[in-house]
């Protein structure tokens, strides 16, 4: 353990979030003795806390069986606030940093009903630039951010999403296959830099938010490009995809992941 490990440690705080982090990963009621044999305690160290979480409606205690099992508060406090907001205000500077450092529009998308929605657009501080709405829809196979969500997908729920694509399903056998590769080659390359393939004339770029979540990724980070506008002195897609990781680090560390 480092100094600042060390100055900043709360035993109490770490025993009720061991309590409340090993209740969640059991699907059955837990008498005292198994949660601190689980968290590796003594059951006299974590009597208090277990009193302490029950009188705070974090947990539960059978009358009978005297097993304690987590109730819904954890659940509500979570829901109080929308995922899709905190995670929009979460962005919002970070894109905005981003837009005016590569001086292209960008967009963070998510998935929404097998679809792709946007929900937060940053503009490029030039005066021409790409343009895409908050709330706009998009076919997933067919867009950048789409392919990323799906190439991240676990492949159960990615085969399920693709059976009911109308356009996925539109797809010659051979062609169903070299998608699901190209799925893998952005898997393995951690982005998708290709020209668009919905609108002529630009570039995307596209990376995903969230990987260290134990859900799959959350969103996708997308940088769209004219490709009329590239000159000798325009920003290389290795650096824009730089910059565009280094955006992703400041929304993970803003939405705790």
């Amino acid at each position: 353990m480092n100094e600042k490990e060390s100055k900043y440690q709360a035993p109490a705080l770490d025993k009720g979030l061991d309590i409340l982090e090993y209740l969640s990963a059991q699907s059955i009621p837990l008498s005292q003795t198994e949660i601190a044999v689980g968290i590796e305690k003594t059951p006299n160290e974590i009597y208090r806390m277990l009193m302490s979480l029950e009188s705070r409606g974090y947990i539960l205690r059978d009358e009978v069986s005297g097993k304690y099992r987590l109730s819904l508060k954890l659940f509500y406090l979570s829901h109080r606030h929308s995922p899709i907001d905190e995670l929009r205000k979460a962005a919002q500077f970070p894109l905005e940093e981003l837009a005016n450092t590569i001086r292209q529009s960008c967009h963070l998308s998510i998935l929404y009903m097998n679809q792709v929605m946007v929900i937060i657009h940053a503009k490029s501080p030039g005066p021409i630039a790409l343009s895409i709405e908050e709330g706009n829809l998009f076919p997933l196979p067919i867009t950048a951010s789409g392919k990323v969500l799906l190439a991240y997908m676990p492949e159960d729920e990615r085969a399920v999403t693709l059976k009911n694509n109308s356009i996925y399903k539109k797809y010659a056998k051979p062609q169903q296959e070299d998608f699901l590769i190209s799925l893998n080659h952005i898997q393995q390359n951690g982005s998708y830099v290709k020209n668009s393939d919905s609108v002529s004339g630009v570039t995307d770029i596209s990376v995903p938010v969230g990987l260290a979540s134990n859900n799959g990724i959350i969103a996708c980070l997308t940088i769209s490009m004219l490709n009329a506008l590239n000159t000798d002195t325009a920003i290389e897609n290795e650096v824009i995809l730089a910059e565009a990781y280094k955006c992703v680090k400041k929304i993970e560390q803003r939405i705790g992941v």
